[in-house]
Order: C-alpha cells, then sequence, then structure tokens
C-alpha cells in the first residue's frame, strides 16, 4: 500500500537560507515532488503563508533540479517511483523565469532527469511577458493560479492583478495556447468561504475561460497562522464543482492534504520578524471574514 501523507523536506542553501520541497504521494502510484523556485515571494497573494515572506532570494537552476534530484534519490524506494514534478512550492517560478526555463529543460531531457514534458508543471499568478515566453521556449506544461472571477477581488488577494488584470492574462492565454494545438493550461482555484466560492462566480469563471483550452482544479483553502480566510465547505465546492461540469468544463478537486503538518498547498516558509503587509480588504467582504 502507497503511503498518501506528504512528506516536507527541508534544505539549507550554502548562505544559511532554507527552502522546502514536498513529496505528495498517491494511492494510483503515481507520487509528485513539488519544489521551490525561491527563498520566499514577493507576491504577496493574501491567502498563501509563503507571501508573508517577502521574496528573499531566486534559486539557480541546480537548486531547484537537486530538489527532484534528491526526492527521487531518497524517497523512490519508500513512495516508488517520482514521475511528476510541479513547481507549486515556494515563490513564483515566472519572477525567476531564467533558472526555471532552464531547471525545467534539464528535468524532461533525455540526458538529464528524463522526466515527460506532461509531467513537468510550472505554475504562475500571472506574469503575462514571462507566461508568453514560457510558452515560446518550454515544452512543459502550464499552470495558472486564478483564484478569483472579477478584478476587485483579485486586486485584493493577488496584488499582482493590479499590473496584469483578468482580461489582459485570460487574453493573452487565448491567444498564445489557440498557436499552440494539443497545449492547455490547468487553471488553480483556491476556494475561500464568502470570498470566491458563490454560484454567480462559478458562472462567471466559466464565461472568463471560454475559447482557452483549459481544465480547473479547484483547491480547499488551507488555513495557516494569521490567515483572515476561510476554507469553503467541502459540499459547497462539490456544488461550485458541478456548475463548472454542467458548463462544459473539466474539473479536478483537491480536498485538503497535509495542512496537519504545514506541507500544504500555500502553507511554505517561516515569515520571520519581518512580514509583508496584509492589505485592505474591502468593505463587502468583512463580513465574510
Amino acid at each position: 500500500m502507497v503511503p498518501v501523507r506528504m512528506l516536507q523536506i527541508l534544505f539549507s542553501l550554502e548562505d544559511g537560507s532554507v527552502i522546502e520541497t514536498v513529496i505528495i504521494p498517491c494511492a494510483r502510484g503515481r507520487t509528485t515532488v513539488c519544489v521551490s523556485s525561491q527563498v520566499g515571494c514577493a507576491m504577496n497573494c493574501q491567502f498563501c503563508f509563503t507571501g508573508r515572506m517577502g521574496l528573499r532570494k531566486h534559486l539557480s537552476t541546480a537548486e531547484i533540479v537537486e530538489q527532484a534530484v534528491f526526492a527521487r534519490r531518497l524517497f523512490s524506494d519508500e513512495f516508488g517511483s517520482i514521475n511528476n514534478v510541479v513547481f507549486m512550492g515556494m515563490g513564483e517560478p515566472f519572477h525567476n523565469i531564467d533558472n526555471v526555463i532552464k531547471a525545467s529543460a534539464i528535468m524532461v531531457d533525455g540526458q538529464g532527469l528524463q522526466f515527460s514534458p506532461r509531467k513537468v508543471t510550472v505554475s504562475t499568478s500571472g506574469l503575462v511577458p514571462q507566461l508568453k515566453r514560457f510558452l515560446q521556449e518550454s515544452n512543459c506544461s502550464l499552470a495558472v493560479s486564478l483564484n478569483a472571477t472579477t478584478d476587485e477581488v483579485r486586486n485584493w488577494i493577488m496584488p499582482i492583478n493590479r499590473k496584469y488584470n483578468l482580461n489582459l492574462l485570460l487574453g493573452t492565454l487565448r491567444e498564445e495556447l489557440n498557436l499552440r494545438k494539443k497545449q492547455i493550461v490547468l487553471f488553480e482555484y483556491v476556494m475561500l468561504s464568502g470570498v470566491n466560492d458563490s454560484m454567480d462566480d462559478a458562472k462567471r469563471l466559466i464565461e472568463l475561460v471560454q475559447g482557452i483550452p483549459c481544465k480547473i482544479n479547484l483547491i480547499s483553502f488551507n488555513p495557516h497562522g494569521g490567515s483572515q480566510f476561510k476554507p469553503t465547505p467541502d459540499d459547497k465546492i462539490i456544488e461550485f464543482r458541478n456548475v463548472l461540469i454542467q458548463g462544459g468544463l473539466t474539473v479536478f478537486v483537491r480536498l485538503s492534504r497535509g495542512d496537519d503538518q504545514m506541507a500544504a498547498c500555500g502553507q511554505l516558509g517561516e515569515p520571520g520578524d519581518y512580514q509583508l503587509p496584509l492589505l485592505r480588504v474591502p468593505e463587502k467582504f468583512q463580513v465574510a471574514l
């Protein structure tokens, strides 16, 4: 029986910085390693624990690749073959685009780690110029952390939206992906109770992604110290999913795993004494929080 609990690994770098890597087993035998691309993160997404740290440093190409190398070397016997890599650990991968493109290329190279390009997924909060570069230079898979259906909400919970708004982000994806047959984007959508989980949000999401080859991953929010958000109840996540399916979308649901270990999505890192500020909550959402 393959264990299904996540395993959190801490790596100490030469300068004393610490990064976190997570091994995610699956009962069906597919094991994933979630790698970090930065120490901390500059994006300040309001629901993300790593974002509270601010950016401490970019990881080098070697520091990114070695997370997957060590995961394979140390834990393949325990968890089985590690055949998926996701750039969803600490950091915004496209803020470190040069090293991320090099690292992902090594991971899929026949003389490198020999992962399938379809099994290496790089996630972004929506840095549009770097997103276009990635689609033009890499054959790895793309995920976009969307998390809202209006600019009002996304400006608040993901400040990068103030520079690259929904219309620009989704328009770029629509244009770029329609030039590349067989390539799709995985939209990640963290469910925040009373913020982005209404049935009106579900209906808007259907409209927003029209014309974009995509799949949707609904993610249960993992609470952490100092968090002002609450997770959407599981039954409401299923109701939200059903609306999307009825709208013709392909939808996955990722309920919480690893949150008791602070190893789950959005929980990595240690902010320390200095933390980025929380942004003002729009008045209409203050009751929900």
